[in-house]
């Protein structure tokens, strides 16, 4: 017992020496410090990641709508070809309001008939062949041989536009590739309806199937072709709100004309009573003056039968 007792006085005694170091209290409350702060972060962890796995969370779920590519670098038309300075144009778009010369410089002959060019043809001085690149990046939509026009390349791009290569010799793309702008796709060739033009690259562009002039939009961004068209939307609607109007007064003449012709006619018609009426009451007098002769006539033979009654 006495050991025991002993034992446990010994072992309290050191406990208290313990207790007794200043650095003890210290440290057993920044222990506790950690424990409470490890558990807490350990914690809102949980919270946080579970929440981060639930879209349901924000309101709207983004997950299936398609990415956009918010810096995407804006491409300007450039030639169709890998040396802009190598190549000239030696055949011009056929525009509306060029010059005679100009209109029949543009003109592509083929079987004895003229068509206008619906595009521009690049040939080198030399005659040589060179490579015909991508004016912008697109996706290649036709790749095939004309007997016509030779190898025809044409490649969609943004906002309805369209780029069309033709007289192509050989072609290094096939339908369905995307191609960067400036990527090579073949070399100029010769084709049958553009034969007096040797080696060359026939280049159109079009904006919802319709063909521009190339050279108009060299150096400018898709976005030019927008601009363009809503100016010569402008003056036809303006035109159009013209016509509206002319038609719209001719319309109101018209009537104003109908209506005086029927007021011209109730007049007539008014006219032409009144003059029944007057006939009829002129025919009325008549009658009534020759009623009254015949009744006077009547007294007359009354009289005389009378005075030869007396005389007999």
């Amino acid at each position: 017992m006495r050991e025991e007792e002993t034992k446990r006085t010994s072992q309290n005694s050191k406990m208290q020496q313990i207790f007794r170091k200043r650095w003890v209290f210290p440290a057993i409350y920044l222990v506790s410090a950690a424990l409470i702060l490890t558990a807490v972060l350990w914690y809102q962890s949980i919270g946080n990641g579970n929440s981060a796995n639930d879209p349901s969370d924000y309101g709207t779920s983004y997950q299936d709508e398609p990415t956009r590519e918010v810096n995407s670098a804006v491409e300007n038309f450039a030639m169709p070809v890998a040396d802009a300075d190598s190549v000239s144009v030696i055949r011009s778009f056929y525009e509306a309001d060029a010059t005679a010369e100009e209109q029949e410089a543009a003109l592509v002959s083929y079987n004895n008939t003229y068509e206008p060019s619906k595009g521009i043809d690049l040939a080198r001085e030399d005659g040589k062949e060179f490579d015909v690149a991508a004016a912008l990046s697109g996706t290649v939509t036709k790749a095939e041989k004309d007997p016509l026009l030779g190898n025809v390349i044409e490649i969609e791009h943004k906002d309805g536009v369209t780029t069309v290569y033709q007289s192509l010799s050989s072609m290094t793309v096939a339908a369905g590739d995307e191609v960067e702008q400036n990527e090579i796709l073949g070399q100029a060739g010769k084709s049958l309806i553009h034969e007096e033009d040797g080696v060359h690259v026939h280049f159109e562009i079009r904006k919802d199937g319709t063909a521009v002039n190339p050279v108009d939009y060299m150096d400018k961004p898709v976005s030019a072709l927008n601009e363009i068209n809503a100016e010569k939307e402008a003056p036809a609607k303006e035109e159009e709100g013209t016509e509206d109007a002319e038609k719209g007064a001719e319309e109101e003449k018209g009537a104003e004309e109908e209506k005086g012709a029927e007021e011209e006619k109730g007049t007539e018609d008014a006219e032409k009573g009144t003059e029944d009426e007057k006939g009829s009451e002129e025919d009325k007098e008549k009658e009534d003056a020759g009623k009254e002769g015949k009744e006077k006539g009547n007294s007359d033979e009354q009289s005389e039968a009378s005075i030869s009654t007396k005389n007999a």
